[in-house]
């Protein structure tokens, strides 16, 4: 039987858009063909991820002190606040670029990430990672980048550690979205979770 978990959000701020709850969390819910390929994208994208942060950790230019850097530092003058950590501008050069080339597979993606499990996102993709400009709401939709999603979905999402999470929510402008997402491990620590939100038709 599919098992459907309230999280009561209300209206919540996620991703790009507005969101209006509740939020399900999908525990034994089938999944759909688009679901189940969306899952796939999702596990290959982790594992370019861990590939890529296994390099820099074994050429040296990433220790793993640095990787799970937890001491957000705020970047003054944002709003919503970013933060940097010690690994973050890595991440643009190296992570980012797999996250677009996953984002670009489907016209029904909307985001393609990887944040920690606190729900920290050091790269978002190029889509919304645009340069600040002073304009709250251009910036706010369009560089979203280095922001800390800890809402109960992106939470939810960050520190799951079964092989899968499937959320389903209603955006306000009554379309469905849904949030898959996998946990991320490198050398078998929970780092946090590869996201990836997409429109359901």
């Amino acid at each position: 039987m599919p098992r459907f978990v309230p999280l009561l959000l209300g209206l919540v701020a996620s991703g790009t858009f507005a969101l209006t709850g509740p939020a399900r969390l999908c525990a034994a819910e089938p999944l759909s063909p688009l679901d189940l390929r969306v899952k796939t994208w999702a596990e290959q994208c982790a594992a370019e991820i861990v590939g890529q942060y296994d390099l820099l950790l074994t050429a040296g230019r990433l220790t793993v002190p640095q990787l799970f850097d937890t001491l957000y530092t705020p970047v003054p003058g944002t709003d919503p606040q970013k933060y940097r950590t010690q690994y973050d501008t890595l991440s643009d050069g190296v992570i980012r670029p797999i996250l677009d080339k996953y984002l670009a597979f489907d016209k029904n993606l909307v985001f393609v990430v990887a944040v920690d499990r606190n729900g920290y996102l050091p790269s978002h993709n190029s889509r919304y990672s645009q340069p600040l400009t002073g304009d709250g709401d251009h910036d706010t939709k369009w560089n979203r980048t280095k922001r800390l999603f800890n809402d109960r979905t992106g939470l939810a999402a960050a520190r799951n550690k079964e092989p899968f999470l499937l959320q389903r929510y209603n955006r306000d402008t009554g379309e469905t979205m849904a949030d898959m997402s996998v946990p991320i491990l490198v050398q078998g620590r929970h780092w946090g979770a590869l996201r990836i939100g997409y429109k359901v038709p």
